[in-house]
């Protein structure tokens, strides 16, 4: 990270026990170097054992990740930028309306038969995932299946998660894919309008200017 991004990531992450008086020895590495080295891993795909010299050694790095994550502290740091970047944007820090996508991605031979689907629709062999963004395009949730769940099914699941976690969500547009019972059954059970956007054979007009969304 640049000395600019550390300043606006290191505020945003929690803070060590030994730092609030509850105990235990100051830690060995910096979070600016762990944060690094597990931004290397993604965005290189590299294993965890392969995590180059420079960085702090691999096993101290998993043991942070793995902390922060099973205590959800991975998710609340990625929220905090995302109300960060909205309200940057000229947004309320949390969102009202959202778009709910999914895409089926061809499974390696090595993953397993319990976890991967055939999606007849769009002829893949693997996984899909489901997708709810707000209109910045700033991840509200995400879930994995096989390719094989329906994005009707699968949107029950992943709407309710969304609208737990963000309870100011109203609108969220969707495709002709979760038309059916499921507009209905949103609005039933999370008081969330999903608006069927369906595709247009016209072409759009030139030079004519976007209207600006309130969202």
């Amino acid at each position: 990270m640049t000395d600019a991004e550390w300043a606006v990531v290191r505020p945003l992450l929690p803070v060590p026990g030994w730092m609030r008086g509850r105990g235990g020895q100051p830690e060995a590495y910096c979070h600016r170097a762990i944060l690094d080295a597990i931004r290397y891993l993604v965005d290189n795909d590299i294993k965890w054992r392969a995590m180059p010299a420079d960085f702090p050694p691999w096993d101290r790095v998993y043991a942070f990740f793995r902390r922060w994550r099973d205590h959800m502290l991975v998710r609340e740091f990625h929220d905090r930028l995302r109300g960060r970047v909205r309200q940057e944007a000229g947004r309320d820090a949390e969102p009202t309306a959202g778009v709910i996508d999914s895409q089926s991605v061809k499974a390696d031979a090595v993953v397993g038969a319990d976890s991967r689907g055939f999606d007849g629709g769009k002829l893949v062999n693997g996984r899909k995932r489901h997708v709810v963004v707000d209109t910045l395009g700033l991840l509200l949730g995400v879930m994995v299946t096989s390719a094989d769940i329906g994005d009707r099914a699968a949107a029950k699941v992943l709407l309710e998660r969304v609208t737990d976690a963000h309870h100011r969500l109203e609108l969220v547009w969707a495709d002709g894919g979760y038309t059916g019972g499921l507009v209905e059954y949103c609005l039933a059970a999370f008081a969330l309008v999903l608006a069927i956007v369906k595709r247009s054979n016209r072409p759009a007009e030139t030079g004519a200017a976007p209207e600006r969304s309130k969202w």
